[in-house]
Order: C-alpha cells, then structure tokens, then sequence
C-alpha cells in the first residue's frame, strides 16, 4: 500500500493568521494565544501562597469558557549568558572579581551539564467556537476573554501578554515546531 506524503501546512489545523494575532482554524473556529510569565511560587511566604491560590481559584470560577494551558520545556543555552557576563567583566578590569567569575562560569557549565538546565513557556490558548457571529464580534469576544484572563492572573502575580502580532503567532509555532533553532 502506498502511503501518501501530506505537508506540514495540511497537517496543521490552521487557515488564517489575522495581523492582530487572531488565528483561524480551518474548522472556522478561532482562537488567541496568550503567554504568561508565572511567579516564583516556591519563594512566597505561607501567607502569601494562600492569597494566590485564592486567587487562583477565583480565576478559575471566573472563566466561564473553555481554555487550554501549554506548557513548553527549552533546553536553556547558558553560553549566550556566561559571554555577556564576561565581556562586562572585561570593562571592569578587576583581576579578583575576574578570578571570582571564572570559578563560577566552571561550576555553571559542570552543573548545566549535570543537569541540564531548562526554562518553560507558559501558554493558554482561549477560543470561540461561535461560527454565526461576524469576524469583528468574535475577535471582541476573544478579547474580552483574554481581558478577563489577564486580570484575575495578575492578581496572582502573573504578568500575561497576549500574542497580538502575526510574526509574534508564527514566532511562537516555530518554537514548538523548530525545537532545535529556538534553545533559550
């Protein structure tokens, strides 16, 4: 049995990238991705953790639709970081904070190596699944879903930021789809 090749833009589900980030299904349903940048819960104080997961769970008892959370692991590339450091350390010019930084880029690297350091993206993906509705009220909807989303996050502590470009969009499928191009 022959088996027939499909290209990678009949595989994915998409039809249109809109300007204002707003994607088109082909299934005419259209969703808006939105990333968000989590807090450091592990460093909150007993107090504050519970204000949080209170907010958390008003967050959840608020959206009243459907959403998809993504979360994206990169393998974290720490040269870009250790270069930087060093070429600032090189206008310093001091020979024991030289010294310093040098056992620590070691440790770094032998601790990376070890471990394999990694960083996530944190996505969520809201949609409408309204088809009746024209274009401009669905892209209204979505952005009062996000509007929603974004404020009962930020009482978290969470900053989000929506997607709201078309490169920002194909930014974000190329680093899922290019996983080797794109090491943060």
């Amino acid at each position: 049995m022959e088996q027939q090749e499909i290209t990678t833009q009949e595989w994915i589900p998409l039809d249109k990238i809109f300007n204002n980030g707003i994607i088109k299904l082909k299934n005419k349903n259209y969703i808006k991705i939105i990333k968000v940048n989590p807090i450091n819960f592990s460093l909150k104080s007993n107090l504050e953790k519970e204000a949080i997961l209170n907010s958390y769970k008003i967050f959840l008892k608020t959206c009243n639709f459907d959403i998809q959370i993504i979360i994206q692991s990169c393998k974290q590339d720490l040269n870009k970081n250790i270069e930087n450091i060093k070429n600032n350390l090189k206008k310093e010019n001091k020979k024991f904070l030289n010294e310093l930084s040098e056992n620590y880029f070691d440790f770094i690297l032998k601790f990376n190596s070890i471990k394999n350091s990694s960083c996530k993206n944190f996505y969520i993906i809201i949609s409408n699944k309204n088809q009746e509705n024209l274009e401009e009220n669905i892209f209204q909807e979505l952005n009062e879903k996000y509007f929603k989303i974004k404020e009962c996050l930020f009482r978290c502590g969470n900053t989000v930021k929506e997607l709201n470009s078309k490169e920002q969009v194909k930014e974000v499928f190329n680093s899922f789809f290019n996983t080797r191009l794109y090491l943060m």
